[in-house]
């Protein structure tokens, strides 16, 4: 089930909220209990039987709490149940995500092995280091484990964050799941902030996505033009930043509603000067994650070898590439980040620069890792570049270059205006005069309310519109 869908605002949402406050607001644990039931039927809306695996992971992850707390009362480490966990969790990822993959590769190699048809459900990456970070925050008493198992399953399962993160670590929402205190503050900021992802997606992301996508297609054909190789390439920048951290807006605000309170997942991610920068600032929980269970187990920049902190980079990001997808796209999208990385930490990159060209090289180098981390092959990528390069068949600027952009300017005009903070920033200047507050407090309402009216108009006569991260 989709958010940015008529069937999730006009019947799911409302239904689950009056449930939650109204029929069962005096029994917190029943309430839990709730929010567990709805969370799987959201899950297998379309798709049922990977409830399957979803009730599968939860039960293989309580039982590994239960054996990780249990070693930890008895003063023994609990380095197996983790080893186990992380095999377990890992393996399941990898049955789903990458067996096909890694089969069909041995037999370009020569193997002739029996690639089986595996679909891939839908969000699995995500809940499956949410699972993960149970058993380790268990491991390293950052929270307590849980004996009861539906209170493992709402945080595995729970349907704000489910499909597309943010990736919630355990110990961030441990005493929440019992203690949380709903508020009306609470309520209504989180039913803005869901408005706010609302329009991202439906308003800039879905429109944007039109023209990115003619322009790969255009591209693949040997059709497009230098300019609308660039445009298509700055329309998806945009796009994924608004899909995603519109899905993750939505995602806050709804938990925010039932008295959740996750981290942020994106600060402006295209304001960074350097390619550091930008991974502080882009899917803040996948960065964490790794920095936390992988970079800083593995010793980070602490070690006395530069060799072994590059060598701790490398291992990172060649993870953070093999996790978005199982495609050699996805493995040099993220070895392009680790490169840029050693390069920024090692040799300088951008050192001494003024800051316009800091930003303006960022922005370049990112553009480029969309282009790549967007193909549907790394020949498709190339094509691109050269495209892009004005190597191409049309190494210019041409009518339906003018058309799109033309067509779709004001959409990207505010695009890039709302890439930075200029909504805190207008309101901060008119909360400094108290006289002016109200007048943000009422065009704020009233933004929000034509926000929402407009998107639900969309959805109604519009497509089917997934979430970019949905794959992954």
């Amino acid at each position: 089930m989709l958010f940015s869908s008529t069937v999730f605002l006009f019947l799911f949402l409302p239904l689950v909220l009056l449930g939650y406050y109204v029929v069962l607001r005096r029994w917190r644990q029943v309430q839990n209990i709730f929010l567990l039931a709805v969370s799987l039927f959201f899950y297998a809306w379309g798709e049922p039987r990977f409830v399957v695996i979803m009730l599968a992971s939860i039960a293989a992850n309580y039982g590994f709490g239960l054996w990780v707390g249990a070693d930890r009362q008895r003063g023994r480490k609990g380095r197996l149940p983790v080893l186990l966990a992380v095999l377990a969790n890992l393996g399941l990822l990898f049955v789903f995500k990458y067996l096909t993959f890694v089969l069909t590769n041995l037999n370009l190699l020569g193997a002739q092995l029996t690639v089986p048809l595996i679909e891939l459900p839908i969000g699995i990456s995500f809940f499956t280091f949410q699972a993960l970070s149970y058993v380790l925050d268990v491991h390293r008493g950052r929270g307590g484990v849980q004996v009861n198992p539906l209170k493992v399953g709402l945080y595995i399962s729970f349907f704000p964050q489910l499909i597309a993160g943010p990736i919630v670590k355990y110990e961030t929402v441990a005493d929440q799941i019992d203690n949380r205190r709903e508020n009306w503050p609470d309520f209504s900021a989180g039913a803005c902030r869901f408005v706010v992802g609302l329009g991202k997606k439906v308003l800039i992301a879905n429109q944007l996505a039109v023209v990115a996508d003619r322009a790969f297609q255009f591209s693949g054909q040997g059709l497009a033009s230098a300019g609308l190789a660039w445009l298509g390439a700055v329309c998806y920048t945009l796009q994924i930043y608004y899909d995603f951290s519109g899905y993750s807006d939505m995602a806050i605000g709804l938990g925010k509603m039932f008295g959740f309170h996750f981290l942020e997942n994106f600060n402006y991610p295209y304001l960074a000067k350097s390619v550091t920068e930008f991974w502080r600032r882009w899917h803040i929980s996948l960065s964490t994650w790794f920095r936390d269970y992988v970079y800083f187990p593995l010793g980070g920049s602490r070690v006395k070898s530069p060799w072994r902190h590059v060598g701790n980079l490398f291992v990172v990001w060649l993870l953070t590439g093999v996790w978005h997808g199982a495609n050699w796209t996805f493995l040099c999208w993220g070895l392009l980040y680790f490169v840029l990385l050693v390069l920024e930490k090692f040799a300088g990159l951008g050192r001494g620069w003024p800051a316009c060209l800091k930003w303006l090289f960022t922005m370049l180098m990112v553009n480029f890792a969309w282009v790549l981390f967007r193909a549907e092959g790394i020949g498709d990528a190339l094509r691109y570049f050269r495209d892009m390069l004005f190597l191409g068949s049309r190494p210019g600027w041409d009518n339906t270059a003018a058309m799109y952009l033309w067509e779709n300017l004001p959409v990207l005009i505010a695009a890039v205006i709302f890439a930075a903070p200029v909504a805190g920033w207008v309101r901060d200047k008119l909360y400094a005069r108290r006289r002016l507050a109200p007048l943000w407090d009422a065009g704020y309402a009233a933004l929000l309310l034509a926000v929402f009216l407009v998107s639900a108009s969309f959805l109604v006569k519009g497509t089917y519109n997934p979430f970019i991260y949905f794959n992954f």
